[in-house]
């Protein structure tokens, strides 16, 4: 999928690099919507579904903020009953080693409890 066009521009973001990454995937939510989509595209009631404690509200928000960055595409099939589908962009899956290693070094903490 191609990259948003209502993107933040370089002068937008933070010009430290992991500020930048913060900025863009820096909540609870997004990092679990991530989470969740880096294993496959995944409908909304769904994603819902699988986020104990979100509104459906607050899930739309993050929705729309990370396919406004580019880090995921909303594909509507224009269907009856409406059918719509979040996933990965290219541009997103870059996270994977970032998600990975979040993944591993919680893994780790907990095992030192």
């Amino acid at each position: 999928m191609t990259l948003s066009k209502k993107m933040k521009s370089k002068n937008e973001l933070p010009e430290c690099p992991i500020a930048t990454t913060i900025a863009l995937i820096g909540n609870k939510w997004k990092l679990l919507i991530i989470r969740n989509l880096m294993i496959r595209p995944w409908r909304f009631n769904e994603l819902l579904k699988s986020l104990q404690g979100i509104s459906q509200k607050v899930l739309t928000e993050n929705l729309r903020q990370l396919e406004n960055d580019g880090i995921i595409y909303r594909k509507d099939y224009h269907s009856n009953p409406p059918k719509v589908e979040y996933g990965m962009t290219e541009t997103g899956m870059k996270l994977q080693d970032l998600i990975n290693s979040m993944a591993s070094f919680g893994q780790y903490y907990k095992s030192q409890l």
